[in-house]
């Protein structure tokens, strides 16, 4: 019978369609191939690759993992089963095929036969069998058998609150919210504070008591004013005195579902994504609707470099979820992360229609109309940034940092230096606000010493950041400082050895100091570096020719500029 189960399986496996190409070798091309898709998170080539490999040694265990894992990377845990079903039956080890195995059993509700696998030989690990037990005793209303699987969990080193967490949620699943109450409450409130979305289940558990004003006082102290447009719609809808439904969990499998985020979340700060990848996908297999994990998922995907699948998953939030604003920012910044930026700036646009009142969405916009190079339009998304965060928090200084640098590339240097100056009063140390207001004070050869002083006070602050001490080479460089201009100029070229800018300083550098031929190689070295494409760079070509071909102090003189000049020189 297993062999039959097996055949039928592979069946299943090999009647796959496949896009890519096909080796005609015994399996080591699609192999090797498989092997490099996995290797750049390229989960649809490698499950493709992995599965032509199988045709040629069914029964390698590597590759029958390797095609789950796949499957499952890409959340397709229906079509992950029948070789994971091959896996168990040939006695395989794999940690990612039972967690396939026991997921589909879930969904389809075979809470039995879940029950009767033995966690010793079929399980997916202490912490996620025993709470999976728990719920699934929950799913046949055997509460206190239950309720003795979760307390038997809180028994593990470092468990406690997993399962003080769940006992919780399963407590307010049935209506027992006074219960579930005892345990959030318990330990000084440890397991309410277990993890976001422990929290808002408290609230919605206070709530659904009566207490509204608790439900509040817990939120203010869990969360800041204005960090969460969610949490402020719970807070909205608590002081209007409406009793908040109990949504976290309403059935045993949204249970089962929370338990693969829950571990997931965990681990997420720890493990490695790819691995972090099969819970939330376990997770929303279970339950579709869970938005946490869709968006932890295309977080993952986002960080894999899979964006077109971090964008697929984005977009599966609903458009009445209270974190769809979130979904849509994180789907316009993957778009624009993978060059996508004009959808990117679509996206934020309608975001932005859509949520006037959100500082966030503003902010987001004017950052991708700033590095795409629109400055009159970034500018406009500043302005509304900066008034609505006036309003909920009294000014944040890198949003008059940014709005300064957009007026600065528009040529109006009142409005930028009045923004710069505006984000050091909120951030007075600030490195960036300080290099860029001092360098941009040294190239118009406006207020030298404090523009010195400044630079002093970023490259205090951040002294391996090449492009702050470039600036504090360039500023002594203006005052005619050269001797001391040369030592952090060579460290500036140091820390950014191919940028075109840095060099091109270090070669005036040199020449002031009469070290003509190493100022001539500095140049063309700079020349090498410059992007053909870039035309608005710093580094201009033209200008560092001709100081190879006629020298820095003859293209001053062109120029009509101040010839070079020893500081103090009489």
């Amino acid at each position: 019978m297993a062999s039959l189960v097996r055949r039928a399986a592979l069946a299943v496996l090999f009647t796959t369609s496949f896009s890519l190409p096909v080796y005609a070798d015994s399996g080591s091309g699609s192999y090797l191939a498989g092997r490099q898709a996995i290797y750049e998170n390229d989960y649809t080539a490698a499950e493709k690759y992995y599965a032509q490999a199988l045709r040629a040694d069914p029964e390698n265990n590597a590759l029958l993992e390797s095609v789950v894992v796949a499957r499952l990377s890409l959340g397709e845990v229906k079509r992950a089963l029948p070789v994971a079903q091959v896996i168990e039956d040939l006695g395989l080890p794999s940690q990612a095929a039972k967690m396939v195995i026991v997921a589909n059993l879930v969904a389809d509700g075979e809470l039995e036969e879940f029950l009767a696998r033995d966690p010793e030989t079929q399980g997916v690990g202490p912490l996620v069998d025993g709470l999976l037990q728990g719920w699934a005793h929950m799913g046949q209303g055997a509460m206190t058998r239950a309720m003795e699987a979760f307390d038997e969990v809180s028994t593990q080193d470092g468990l406690r609150e997993f399962a003080m967490y769940h006992k919780a949620l399963a407590l307010a699943s049935v209506g027992d919210f006074e219960g579930a109450e005892e345990e959030f409450s318990a330990h000084s409130g440890a397991v309410a504070r277990f993890s976001r979305r422990a929290a808002l289940a408290r609230a919605e558990v206070l709530s659904q008591l009566d207490r509204n004003e608790d439900a509040l006082q817990f939120l203010d102290e869990v969360f800041a004013a204005g960090s969460d447009p969610s949490i402020e719609g719970y807070v909205a809808r608590l002081a209007a005195g409406e009793t908040l439904p109990f949504t976290h969990v309403q059935s045993a499998q949204d249970g089962m579902s929370e338990v693969f985020f829950s571990v997931g979340a965990a681990l997420s700060s720890e493990a490695a994504q790819n691995y972090v990848l099969l819970y939330t996908r376990l997770a929303t297999f279970l339950r579709t609707d869970h938005v946490d994990s869709i968006l932890l998922t295309a977080e993952l995907l986002d960080a894999l470099e899979q964006y077109d699948l971090a964008v697929e998953a984005y977009r599966k939030v609903p458009v009445d979820s209270s974190d769809y604003h979130a979904a849509e920012l994180g789907r316009a910044e993957v778009l624009s992360r993978s060059g996508k930026k004009d959808a990117a700036a679509e996206v934020l646009q309608t975001l932005a229609s859509q949520n006037p009142n959100l500082p966030s969405v503003h902010v987001a916009l004017a950052d991708l109309q700033r590095q795409q190079e629109k400055y009159s339009a970034a500018v406009l998304s500043y302005d509304k940034a900066i008034e609505l965060n006036e309003v909920s928090s009294g000014g944040n200084w890198f949003l008059y940092y940014a709005r300064g640098i957009s007026h600065e590339r528009l040529k109006n240097w009142e409005l930028a230096e009045a923004d710069f100056r505006r984000a050091l009063e909120l951030n007075p140390d600030q490195p960036q606000v300080l290099n860029y207001l001092g360098y941009s004070l040294v190239e118009r050869r406006e207020k030298l010493d404090e523009a010195l002083n400044m630079i002093e006070r970023a490259v205090a602050a951040r002294p391996d950041s090449g492009y702050i001490v470039d600036s504090l080479g360039w500023v002594l460089f203006r005052l005619g400082r050269y001797d001391e201009a040369v030592e952090h100029m060579e460290r500036a070229v140091e820390l950014m050895p191919v940028d075109p800018v840095v060099n091109d300083h270090l070669g005036d550098v040199y020449w002031a100091v009469g070290r003509s031929r190493e100022a001539e190689f500095q140049w063309k070295r700079a020349l090498s570096f410059i992007n053909p494409t870039d035309t608005d760079g710093e580094a201009d070509p033209e200008r560092i020719r001709l100081k190879i071909e006629i020298g820095l102090d003859a293209v001053l003189v062109e120029e009509g500029a101040d010839p070079l000049k020893v500081a103090n020189e009489g």
